[in-house]
């Protein structure tokens, strides 16, 4: 099959390049698919979106008016995608139904222990030759709470992880998932657990039940020496609330690998014409804050798991055949 990918990072093109030698026709932009960029698909039966990408019923119309036939998205997330459009319109549409859960899971602590011991503003400091101590005062993480909210995959590996450095556990998720109670885990409500934890790390998905689970009113209930991870999706957290919770003077840190209005901007160079964005703008002015560019996911591991399973989703797809991956089947 030919296929055109959207949103290719630089390291990520040689292995899906490795990846499709031999089986499908591969044609690879770094440009994020949406309505403007749709156009450029017409005669490709099959395409290959990222997370960044913006599949709602105008650009899935454009799509299968040039012909496409098939959308498989190189992310486990799909909240960008408007499936019963894609069904309407009898696109075929799959993802990445899991990968590695470690990746993020140490992406979520390396933000926790950025932030804990203020490495972005010591690192920056000693560039110019500044070796003060002050401002730079951490926590141990040993004898912390840590709040895990959501103990799924990812949600169990930081678990492990937590559980290595020595910390009380508690957990919020549907239902209580006994590898974590195994470690010593304690499930409670999330108003206990956001008024006991020392670190909160988000691990759910988004959706309709969990947008702005971190509201004011939860942000409120956190103590005001907590730290706060999100490395799941942007839409957890009210921004605006937490940047007003953090010009109150609350929270220690706050370490963020996603963002409810990163589409578009996350994956991009900025650094000549900015961003017209002013709630992320005077979120990165906080000294204890670091934003990564939803990169959680990103190991040689993780992407190559990605690839492996879209490269299945296309063997699969052509030879008829539906997988645990398949989001709207066949029509």
């Amino acid at each position: 099959m030919e296929i055109l990918a959207y949103g290719v990072q630089a390291d990520e093109r040689p292995l899906l390049e490795q990846a499709f030698a031999g089986r499908h026709e591969l044609r690879c932009l770094d440009v994020f698919l949406n309505r403007d960029t749709a156009p450029l698909a017409a005669g490709y039966p099959a395409v290959s979106s990222s997370v960044n990408a913006e599949l709602d019923a105008g650009t899935l119309a454009l799509l299968a008016a040039g012909g496409t036939e098939l959308i498989v998205q190189r992310s486990t997330g799909f909240n960008n995608i408007d499936l019963t459009a894609a069904a309407e319109l009898g696109l075929t549409v799959g993802r990445v139904s899991h990968y590695s859960p470690y990746a993020v899971a140490e992406h979520a602590w390396a933000l926790a222990l950025a932030v804990n011991r203020r490495l972005t503003r010591a690192a920056n400091r000693s560039r110019e030759f500044d070796f003060r101590l002050d401002g730079l005062l951490g926590r141990d993480i040993h004898g912390m709470t840590v709040g895990v909210i959501g103990t799924g995959k990812i949600g169990t590996c930081f678990t492990r992880i937590a559980h290595g450095f020595g910390t009380e556990l508690l957990g919020w998720d549907l239902a209580a998932n006994p590898e974590c109670v195994a470690l010593g885990m304690t499930y409670t409500d999330l108003p206990e657990l956001l008024s006991r934890a020392d670190l909160v790390s988000l691990h759910v998905p988004l959706v309709p039940d969990t947008h702005h689970l971190i509201d004011a009113a939860a942000l409120a209930r956190m103590k005001d020496d907590a730290l706060l991870v999100n490395s799941s999706r942007g839409g957890l957290v009210d921004t605006a609330a937490l940047v007003e919770t953090l010009r109150a003077g609350r929270l220690s840190g706050v370490g963020l690998d996603v963002y409810e209005e990163e589409s578009g901007v996350f994956f991009t160079d900025r650094s000549i014409e900015g961003i017209s964005d002013d709630v992320l703008a005077r979120l990165v002015t906080f000294p204890h804050v670091v934003v990564t560019s939803h990169q959680a996911y990103f190991t040689d591991t993780a992407v190559g798991q990605i690839i492996a399973a879209t490269v299945r989703n296309l063997d699969d797809f052509a030879a008829g055949r539906r997988n645990e991956n398949t989001l709207v089947p066949r029509s």
